[in-house]
């Protein structure tokens, strides 16, 4: 997978842990407008662990080859 096509794919995969999120809170319906700080923090938080997972996956199947990855997640 390419650069770009796996930042396309944990695009997806992190919106797809905020909508997640909105969907089990039973929030989905309302505009973001509505949200509080902390449903905002709660849905920064899962799309930020959902990054951290295929970060930590895509460094252990491919070690050496992501240095700023793995720079930025040991950092």
């Amino acid at each position: 997978m390419t650069d770009a096509e796996w930042q396309a794919h944990v695009t997806r995969e992190a919106a797809k842990a905020i909508g997640e999120w909105l969907e089990g809170r039973g929030r989905l319906h309302q505009p973001i407008r509505c949200l509080t700080l902390p449903d905002l923090e709660s849905m920064a938080t899962n799309a930020i662990s959902r990054f951290v997972v295929l970060a930590s996956e895509r460094i252990q199947a491919e070690p050496g080859e992501h240095p700023d990855l793995t720079l930025l997640l040991l950092g």
